[in-house]
């Protein structure tokens, strides 16, 4: 399973990419056994870059979880990090995002897999490509490599 981490806010934390390290160590204790993760990367606010900017990262996580109960788990995680959910695309101290769950397809009320514009970022696809260049779409069957050659959204994310 691919998971994206985000944050554009510290919060509490001395820096974003305390606040990301922080979020990921409770990953185990709920079930999500990191087993591969990206370097941070560091990208403009979009699609208003006067925005704080971001740090991102990818890792690859075994569960014994639906798709349902991990993403329930990782709202939690957002909600004890203080994200509030409200306006499209605001400053927040985390975001967590379900990309791909093997090689599974759904589409739901809140819930669609794989991740429906993952494909076009490169502050997702650059870290997923860093750490599982091989990586396939469930949909398209392109690479984590060729995506983020592709990538359209996030072009100037770059790993710190």
């Amino acid at each position: 399973m691919v998971i994206a981490l985000g944050s554009s806010l510290a919060g509490a934390h001395a820096s974003r990419e305390a606040l990301l390290e922080d979020a990921l160590s409770r990953f185990d204790g709920l079930g999500l056994r990191v087993i591969a993760r990206s370097a941070w990367w560091r990208s403009a606010a979009w699609p208003d870059p006067s925005g704080p900017d971001y740090r991102n990262g990818v890792v690859l996580v075994e569960t014994g979880l639906t798709p349902a109960e991990t993403l329930a788990t990782l709202h939690g995680i957002e909600r004890d990090f203080g994200r509030l959910r409200g306006e499209v695309n605001a400053p927040r101290t985390l975001d967590l995002d379900l990309i791909a769950f093997g090689r599974r397809t759904l589409e739901g009320p809140g819930l669609q897999l794989p991740h429906p514009r993952a494909h076009t970022r490169l502050f997702v696809m650059g870290p997923l490509a860093q750490i599982a260049p091989d990586w396939r779409h469930p949909v398209s069957c392109e690479t984590a490599r060729a995506l983020a050659q592709a990538a359209i959204v996030g072009a100037d994310a770059r790993q710190i």
